[in-house]
């Protein structure tokens, strides 16, 4: 296992700057940095396509029929006879096209387009796509893409060497696709608004119903939203109201935001996150390494002069037990800084805090979530 030598430094520092601004430090958010709306979604297109123009980077014919297969498709639909041999050229690539259409898209606009090849292409760089169809999940086309595709990596090669930066085999057209088709609903059709919390809780989605009634008591004289749950909040559209004015209205009211006690830890990278209302019960923590060094120096013995023995090798082993640590140390968390003082008191390292943190939650003295990443 392999850890950030200063990562409970700077965790330390981090949880001391959240510890300053109180035990129970409560944020207010816009509601739109919090939710978002249910008709406003993205949606998924995908499509399969070429890029043409590589520089004998692309697909080898052989090893990829179906480049081949789409390329003497393409041509035959511009008229041309593909009749004949097997083309050996290397400057063509079959690639997926993916693109998000986002919400209210109208025809004529563009969006981003990515590439990723699909055969054994080495590299994209250069290249062009060529007229490629984008369908959503129900079939139909939405936006056509076409452009030139941008690769982030590179590669070079010489004869004995070769060095490759970032990925070469996949890459983004910028503003490539064209929105050919608009989503069949409409927004002011709708006869509400659901509003959708990023990270639900029942305490934030309750205080946005009541904000949101405050605002609406004022302006239309009743209250429009009610909280279904812990992530969705309907809001009843008012006779009078105009559904884009009131949303411009609701998602600048800001909201006081709550979140569940969690502790995050990443085991790969030894990082460690515990949030602003982690508490800890009162409870005492020792921690201890054993380490074992073996080395093994085999001597060479050499028989007498004269004699008829025979040299051997003769085996010697020295086995190091070393035990590091020991020491009892009470843990007890009221707050945040407090919770930060105690651990790092005991001096031990970031995987020994992983790990003095795990066992304080199966003694269940951790009055948080334990998200192991």
């Amino acid at each position: 296992m392999k850890f950030l030598g200063k990562s409970i430094a700077v965790f330390a520092a981090f949880a001391c700057v959240l510890a300053s601004a109180g035990p129970s430090m409560a944020g207010t958010s816009r509601i739109k940095d919090i939710a978002s709306l249910q008709a406003g979604r993205d949606n998924q297109l995908i499509g399969y396509g070429l890029i043409v123009g590589l520089q004998g980077t692309g697909d080898s014919l052989r090893s990829s029929p179906f480049t081949e297969q789409s390329m003497r498709a393409m041509l035959q639909n511009l008229g041309i006879s593909t009749q004949g041999g097997q083309s050996n050229a290397k400057n063509v690539a079959a690639v997926m096209v993916t693109a998000t259409l986002p919400p209210f898209a109208s025809p004529g606009s563009r969006i981003d387009a990515n590439v990723s090849s699909l055969g054994d292409a080495t590299s994209l760089r250069g290249g062009t796509l060529i007229m490629t169809s984008l369908s959503g999940a129900d079939g139909q086309i939405y936006a056509v893409a076409q452009g030139s595709a941008v690769v982030s990596g590179f590669t070079a090669q010489g004869q004995a060497a070769n060095i490759t930066e970032g990925v070469t085999t996949s890459g983004r057209v910028p503003s490539g696709a064209i929105i050919e088709r608009e989503l069949p609903s409409k927004f002011k059709d709708s006869v509400n608004l659901v509003l959708q919390l990023r990270n639900p809780d029942f305490s934030t989605s309750i205080r946005m119903a009541d904000t949101i009634n405050a605002y609406a008591r004022n302006t239309f004289g009743a209250p429009i939203a009610s909280a279904q749950d812990s992530q969705e909040v309907v809001i009843q559209k008012p006779r009078t109201a105009d559904l884009a004015r009131l949303m411009a209205a609701i998602e600048n009211l800001v909201v006081e935001t709550d979140t569940p006690a969690k502790v995050v830890i990443n085991e790969r990278t030894g990082t460690i996150v515990i949030g602003a209302d982690v508490r800890v019960s009162k409870v005492a923590v020792s921690y201890g390494t054993l380490t074992v060094q073996v080395n093994e120096t085999p001597q060479v013995i050499q028989p007498a002069p004269f004699s008829k023995g025979e040299t051997a090798v003769q085996p010697q082993t020295d086995i190091l037990a070393q035990k590091t640590g020991g020491n009892v140390a009470v843990v007890d968390g009221p707050d945040l800084k407090t919770l930060v003082a105690g651990l790092n008191n005991i001096g031990v390292k970031p995987d020994g805090i992983i790990a003095i943190l795990q066992g304080i939650k199966s003694a269940g003295a951790l009055q948080a979530e334990l998200v192991l990443q």
